[in-house]
This record gives structure tokens, sequence and C-alpha cells, in this order.
């Protein structure tokens, strides 16, 4: 059984923090909306650790990105995804 890795810190969580912000990016761009809501997620839940310093070290475009627009459609007040589909042909 594989180790955990130790949580990042510093200069290594400000980086990670940028790339899964831009992995959900990618995944936005492509309409891959469950892949992109997961991956925005895990970004925001890593940015929320970031102090106030650090929050300021992620490129202006990233943050815009991932506290506004994207809450806009994914944000607590839109209709949550539907867990599996069920095409209606008959």
């Amino acid at each position: 059984m594989a180790k955990p890795d130790p949580p990042l810190t510093g200069d290594s969580l400000i980086k990670e923090v940028c790339r899964r912000i831009r992995v959900a990016r990618s995944y936005w761009d492509a309409h891959n909306n469950a892949a992109c809501r997961g991956e925005r997620d895990r970004a925001l839940a890593l940015y929320n650790t970031l102090t106030k310093e650090q929050k300021q070290q992620i490129p202006q475009a990233l943050r815009v990105w991932l506290r506004y627009r994207s809450e806009k459609y994914f944000g607590e007040h839109r209709t949550p995804p539907k867990s599996a589909r069920k095409s209606s042909k008959g």
C-alpha cells in the first residue's frame, strides 16, 4: 500500500491550485461539465487553504474564473446534476 503524499505547502501548493484551475477551464472549454465541476471543486478546496498573500500570487485571470465566472454556472443556487440519465426512446 502506497503512503499518502504529504500535504502541499508554499509554492508547490500555489502551482497545484493554478494547475487544477487550468484543467477545470480546459474541461469547461470542451463542454465536459461533470469533469469541470469535480476539478473546480478540488481547485476551490485548495484555494481556500491559501493565505491572502498566497492568493495574490495566483494569476488574476485564474482567480476570476474560479471565484466568479464559474460560480455563475456551478454555484449552490443552480440545480444539481442528475446522477444517471435514461433516454426515453420508445
